[in-house]
């Protein structure tokens, strides 16, 4: 499958209806593929190469996830469960707009899965993102940055299918250097990857200067 993939899904407008747009989506990949170059302005990868391991001291919470199920093939989710947030919610079908963007949750209250990558269950890094405020408000992804590795994520697919996925770690990044080729690489396995954004907010340009990332591996489907 030839998926468009999002150079860093920064998600700039979650913190606002007026704020900026996230880049457009860079060159085509296969399955769960790292992008063949960064936008202009988009985060990159220091030095060129992949990223380092998150340090849990400083950029996120470790746990680690045990071993991956067998990947399914592709069927698309309809809602996410996130027992430790008390987060329950269906997802929207985020595709790109005509400018080559992303498109980012129209619900506030909801989150939304990135259709072009793979889907939560079949092999490669499937996308979820939603905002963490909107106009001042709380929203769905509020809490993600809270997650710690272990607890789990539920996913229920169209072919009725429910997937575990557990958390691996979870990083806070500052926008310019957004681990974009550990977020999109290649995958032996089906994994998971919610974002949303984090660090400061800026009133006036309606924008958050980090993005909040959790990684996570399928490790049950029932």
């Amino acid at each position: 499958m030839a998926a468009a993939v999002l150079g860093a899904l920064l998600l700039a407008g979650c913190g606002g209806q007026n704020a900026e747009k996230p880049p457009a989506p860079q060159g085509q990949a296969g399955q769960a593929g790292a992008p063949d170059a960064a936008a202009p302005g988009a985060p990159a990868p220091a030095g060129g190469g992949a990223p380092a391991p998150v340090d849990a001291a400083q950029n996120g919470t470790g746990g680690g996830a045990g071993k991956a199920g067998p990947a399914l093939a592709r069927s698309e989710p309809q809602k996410i469960a996130i027992p430790s947030l008390g987060l329950t919610s269906t997802l929207e079908t985020l595709r790109q707009n005509a400018d080559g963007t992303m498109q980012t949750p129209k619900d506030p209250a909801l989150a939304g899965w990135y259709e072009p990558g793979p889907t939560p269950g079949s092999q490669g890094p499937a996308v979820i993102a939603g905002h963490v405020t909107w106009n001042g408000a709380s929203a769905v992804f509020e809490k993600l940055k809270t997650m710690k590795g272990g607890d789990t994520i539920k996913v229920t697919r169209k072919d009725g299918k429910t997937v575990t996925f557990t958390v691996d770690r979870v990083g806070e990044y500052p926008k310019a250097e957004f681990p974009t080729l550990e977020v999109y690489k290649n995958l032996d396995h089906a994994g998971l990857r919610l974002v949303t954004c984090g660090g400061d907010f800026d009133p006036k340009k309606h924008y958050y200067d980090s993005n909040v990332v959790v990684f996570a591996r399928m490790t049950d489907a029932a």
